[in-house]
């Protein structure tokens, strides 16, 4: 093994190391070095290298999840949070709570006030979460609030530490429709944002293909030439394209009846697209939205089952494994 993967194999699992942390086995070397020699020989030094680079810039830390609901707290004074309603309203999966209880530990610093016990009848109201993707899940939460707990009239305050662009489109567009009728004005408190709708294809920072990797007839492909703030270059750009592309498309193929939703880079309801593409992970799981060949499947699993057939870099905790097979 060379001292340049070897270096890589230590970079990465050290930008990674707090993954699930409690949960799993802290990610080494060797875990990410079983996972990358899944991919041919001749591209796993080059992809290494580019998620070395891109997951210093994608992966969220605690301690930066920390720093940045650190700052959500100096934002506004004391008193704006001892009067504040922080919401607990997530009705699938655990972020919320998790990213809750975690920023009730920097009010408790810095304010001397609690999560818990916080809120007067003319504080605003907090959202919290991690990030927001589809814009699904923000949508779905409100609407329940808005219909049976929201009072007439609020403020409400959407704290994430990033944003993709479609998501945060898509919760525009439907928010004011599901207010059932209150005057609840949003404001959307966000660390990074994560361009990724169609129409800006070409200056995207998500996983989306250049003209002729991905064939699908109604796919719009992007221009190369831009690499933005989260890869290293245009030509590792594409080398995470093509060989996520690759590999989603084998693992979609283990699946017994894969979800239509199902796609090679990640999870997505738009028909001809090859999947959303984001890379963002944070310390807490990994979306569904990123590439299959990150977060699917389990070793535990007995050999003939679907998901022992690939082994993850971010083995994923979820509510929705039947969605998969």
């Amino acid at each position: 093994m060379t001292t340049e993967r070897n270096n890589l194999l230590a970079s990465i699992a050290g930008t990674i190391k707090d993954y699930r942390a409690g949960e799993i086995a802290e990610p080494t070397p060797a875990h990410v070095d079983r996972w990358i020699s899944q991919f041919d020989d001749v591209v796993q030094i080059p992809m290494l290298r580019e998620l070395d680079s891109v997951f210093k810039r994608t992966y969220v830390s605690m301690p930066r999840m920390q720093q940045f609901l650190a700052g959500v707290a100096d934002s506004f004074p004391c008193e704006f949070w001892q009067a504040a309603h922080i919401l607990s309203i997530q009705q699938n999966g655990g972020s919320q709570a998790e990213i809750r209880e975690l920023f009730g530990h920097v009010l408790r610093e810095r304010c001397g006030a609690t999560v818990e016990y916080t809120g007067s009848a003319d504080g605003d109201f907090v959202y919290l979460d991690d990030a927001i993707f589809t814009g699904e899940r923000v949508l779905y939460d409100l609407r329940t609030w808005f219909q049976y707990q929201a009072p007439a009239k609020a403020n409400l305050h959407i704290m994430v530490i990033a944003v993709h662009t479609l998501g945060s489109y898509w919760i525009e567009k439907n928010l004011e429709s599901s207010k059932s009728g209150k005057q609840i004005a949003v404001t959307t408190w966000r660390g990074s944002t994560f361009e990724n709708r169609l129409v800006y294809r070409n200056q995207s920072d998500v996983l989306w293909p250049t003209d002729g990797i991905y064939p699908d007839g109604g796919f719009q492909p992007r221009q190369p030439g831009y690499k933005g703030p989260i890869f290293a270059s245009e030509q590792g750009r594409q080398l995470l394209e093509r060989e996520f592309l690759t590999a989603g498309l084998k693992i979609r193929g283990f699946a017994n009846k894969p979800s239509p939703a199902l796609k090679p880079l990640g999870f997505s309801q738009f028909r001809f697209s090859p999947g959303f593409g984001s890379l963002l992970v944070t310390y807490r799981n990994c979306p569904n939205n990123c590439p299959l060949a990150l977060w699917y499947g389990d070793p535990s699993y007995p050999d003939h089952h679907p998901l022992s057939k690939w082994y993850p870099l971010f083995p994923r905790k979820t509510y929705e494994v039947g969605r998969l097979l």
